[in-house]
């Protein structure tokens, strides 16, 4: 079979890419056409995304792809991560720039917002973890500051959707990426219209929900010359970066599902495969999230800060005079003495620090230990945390599943980090799985190709991921040296909460 080619455009919060997925029917290789750099741009004191340059950058991207790869290209989809989205008026002109998720306008809303309408009840309607970055938060900051907005505005669109509307017209929202924002039924499969109206949201700025693999049209007639992609589909894929990459985990079909994913990158979101929202007391207890995945199913899981903790770290250290890469970040911190300090990665000051490793100084001051000094020292106690909180959210998954995890399968930019994944195989006591890096666009690609009628199931999605990538495995080399630094992990988590 000759091989197809579909576009996926992955946009994630610290860059944005156009991968081509070439398929031949057994085995899918993605390469990297165009990547572009993201991030929030500050604006009058405020955290915006700059969409009008991504659009540009995209369309650079898509036409680099056309130039390549030709009469070979099906069909282009957008994943991009959760929760921000753009409010269209209804002559479809854009209200204001878009809020970057770490702008703290809504700090202090999920407790406000819970002094109106129950925790509880919040919870039982959406079934989404408790995190100020919510959509649900982000439009009641937008109704106490700029009602004008919601009362102008016809529709909202998740950034994903948004592109897919520059792209071919279509105002819908994909279902993956509609049950992050907290405004989401799972259960009904349509918008908590009942919650909307107790907190005076507009429910009708709400897009019909699609499933992935939805094909939403035709590219736009002067796309399609301006970029030399002709009239191809778009189609919605898991347009929730992470269930796109959870599509792309390599596991195995049949059988129990006994097996974590760690979707790992900016955020690690770390959870199971179910076949049901889980919306129980304990499930709120965890502050665990149900979000949408493919054919029905959902993820739950957990946000946790993730690889930002070290992104952050590096950016200060650079400022500071002391370039170092990735590679050496982690080769100081291996040679660093293990457990000297630990951090509860998801405290709030870490979530938009000025300075990442005062933040984490001042975490260790407050909690009686010995503060890094050193990058390595700072980077070894972001990687020993973020371990821990994995072995934390893994025993609440259990409890909730009922079902023993085996195997944890990490994929996405966070598997390239030998060194994690070697603290997580040991913090777990289970066997890591690390790879595909590409899930998400793989994920991206395949389900478009489903869309087509090249794949069937999802098992045969994940049959193609797994004949087209060579994982690697990291089992737990000290399981026992771990155990006191998880009792301490333990009673810093107690002592937050």
């Amino acid at each position: 079979m000759t091989e197809q080619c579909w576009l996926a455009v992955d946009l994630g919060a610290e860059s944005g890419r156009v991968m081509a997925g070439l398929f031949d029917g057994e085995r899918l290789r993605v390469e990297e056409v165009h990547r572009f750099a993201n991030g929030p741009v500050l604006l009058a004191g405020t955290l915006r995304w700059d969409a009008l340059r991504l659009w540009t950058e995209i369309r650079a991207g898509l036409a680099k792809g056309a130039a390549a790869y030709r009469e070979r290209i099906v069909s282009v989809g957008v994943d991009a991560w959760g929760v921000d989205g753009v409010l269209l008026s209804k002559s479809f002109e854009m209200l204001g720039q878009p809020w970057h998720y770490r702008d703290e306008r809504t700090r202090g809303l999920v407790d406000a917002a819970c002094n109106r309408v129950p925790r509880r009840e919040i919870f039982a309607a959406t079934g989404v973890q408790f995190l100020e970055i919510n959509t649900l938060y982000q439009l009641l900051a937008t109704k106490r500051d700029a009602p004008e907005l919601l009362d102008a505005a016809e529709c909202l669109l998740l950034m994903p959707d948004f592109f897919h509307w520059c792209l071919s017209g279509s105002r819908v929202s994909e279902f993956t990426n509609a049950t992050t924002t907290q405004c989401f039924d799972p259960r009904a499969g349509d918008w908590a219209r009942e919650l909307l109206r107790r907190f005076e949201l507009p429910a009708g700025i709400f897009p019909q929900a699609v499933p992935p693999g939805t094909k939403l049209g035709r590219v736009r007639e002067e796309i399609a010359r301006d970029t030399g992609l002709g009239r191809i589909d778009v189609v919605a894929p898991a347009t929730h970066d992470t269930a796109s990459a959870v599509a792309a985990v390599p596991c195995p079909s049949g059988g129990v599902p006994d097996w974590a994913y760690i979707s790992s990158g900016t955020w690690s979101l770390i959870g199971v495969e179910v076949a049901q929202p889980v919306l129980s007391e304990r499930a709120l207890a965890f502050n665990m999230t149900n979000e949408g995945g493919i054919d029905g199913t959902f993820r739950l899981l957990k946000n946790v800060m993730g690889l930002w903790l070290v992104q952050e770290c590096r950016r200060s250290f650079e400022r500071g005079g002391i370039s170092l890469d990735y590679a050496e970040l982690s080769r100081q911190a291996e040679r660093a003495r293990p457990f000297r300090s630990l951090v509860d990665p998801d405290d709030p000051r870490f979530l938009n620090p000025a300075d990442m490793p005062l933040a984490i100084a001042s975490f260790c001051t407050e909690t009686n230990q010995p503060s890094p000094a050193t990058p390595g020292e700072f980077v070894r106690c972001a990687l020993e945390s973020l371990a821990l909180k994995y072995r934390v959210v893994l025993g609440g998954i259990e409890e909730l599943t009922g079902v023993p995890v085996r195997t944890i399968h990490v994929v996405g930019g966070g598997a390239r980090n030998e060194l994690l994944n070697r603290f997580t195989a040991s913090a777990c006591g289970r066997e890591v799985i690390a790879g595909p890096v590409e899930a998400t666009a793989m994920g991206n690609v395949l389900v478009q190709a489903r869309a087509a009628g090249e794949i069937g199931s999802l098992s045969e999605l994940r049959d193609v991921v797994r004949a087209s990538c060579g994982p690697r495995r990291f089992e737990p080399e000290d399981e026992t040296g771990w155990r006191e630094p998880a009792g301490r992990f333990a009673a810093l988590l107690g002592r937050a909460g």
